[in-house]
């Protein structure tokens, strides 16, 4: 019998924690699905791991690759060998929590219209003690609805990566992971929604997500908040140029923020005005743009506002001026730190 889903896990030397993440997978509730474990040149016990639980679970299929090729192409790899139409991530670090596939599998089925489903996470404080990923856990935790993903995309990445099920007829349909100077599962989400696909997040809390200091996150230059930044203003001019907007005023008239924001120069969207709340700056000119304060804008409809202030205080005290002033989330404003 075909397996029903197919789970793809690159590997790479995490030796410590594998057999937790295999024994989580393979005592899943859902029982229908093939484990394809690619190898990617592990140095460390990884592959005899591997084996051991291959020669026991006939659902685990093993790759080995001797040299280290890096996770898109062992992504793609597992992708192309997979013989189920639905796609589950797994990181061979992390824990799925019994009932993921099922409750995943199980609402993919009944709405065939969503491409991609993530969930929920635990976070594995592990020895970094968080260092940062807290913040981005409960923000990512907070966004839930398809809403709710399609209007804080260019925020932060709005699914964590290893939570996800997807229709591998996506893939065909607009392509797979791609190599380049960017994070590749943000900009795979950030191409599909351009091309329309529905994304949505079961809430729940089905996956233990692990930190490490070796993670490719805080390790690999295609992480670099730099490129984060890059890769998302290539998105968002697309999006607002498919709405027609070319001019628009930035929140926030810091020196990093003009920064992040400068990055839609070069995609071809204007910036007209900065504003912000600090008395200091407002009515000065930085970069020949007039700094104004929030209480000046025009109406809604005579302007769109992107907000770049990251700290999320000040977002939800931007979301609260604006809305106040009639102005709508994805119509007249998007939040873009």
């Amino acid at each position: 019998m075909s397996p029903q889903l197919s789970v793809v896990m690159p590997v790479f030397n995490v030796e410590r924690h594998l057999r937790q993440s295999l024994d989580s997978i393979c005592a899943q509730t859902f029982s229908n699905f093939e484990l394809i474990a690619i190898n990617d040149g592990s140095l460390d016990a990884s592959q005899s791991i591997l084996l051991n639980y291959a020669h026991l679970d006939h659902r685990i299929r093993l790759v080995h690759w001797p040299k280290n090729r890096g996770i898109v192409a062992a992504l793609n790899h597992g992708i192309d060998l997979a013989q189920a139409d639905l796609i589950a991530r797994m990181d061979g670090d992390d824990l799925s929590h019994p009932q993921r596939l099922e409750q995943q599998v199980d609402y993919l089925e009944r709405h065939p219209e969503i491409g991609v489903l993530g969930t929920l996470v635990d976070f594995l404080h592990g020895e970094l003690d968080g260092r940062g990923f807290d913040q981005f856990v409960t923000w990512a935790n907070s966004v839930v609805t398809e809403r709710e993903i399609e209007d804080h995309r260019f925020v932060e990445t709005p699914l964590v990566h290893p939570t996800v099920m997807f229709r591998k007829s996506l893939v065909k349909q607009y392509g797979g992971y791609r190599d380049g100077e960017f994070p590749e599962d943000y900009e795979l989400w950030l191409r599909w929604l351009q091309a329309g696909v529905r994304m949505v997040k079961l809430p729940s809390r089905l996956l233990s997500w692990r930190d490490r200091a070796d993670r490719l996150t805080r390790t690999d230059s295609r992480y670099k908040e730099s490129h984060f930044y890059k890769t998302k203003s290539t998105y968002l001019a697309n999006w607002l140029k498919d709405r027609g907007i070319r001019r628009v005023m930035v929140w926030g008239a810091g020196r990093v923020t003009r920064k992040r924001a400068s990055h839609l120069l070069h995609e071809g969207i204007e910036i007209t005005h900065f504003i912000d709340i600090d008395k200091k700056k407002i009515g000065q000119t930085l970069q020949d743009r007039l700094v104004i304060d929030w209480r000046e804008l025009p109406r809604p409809g005579h302007a769109f506002v992107l907000s770049y202030v990251a700290a999320k205080g000040a977002r939800v005290q931007i979301t609260s001026c604006l809305e106040r002033m009639g102005y709508e989330l994805g119509r007249d404003y998007l939040l873009a730190a």
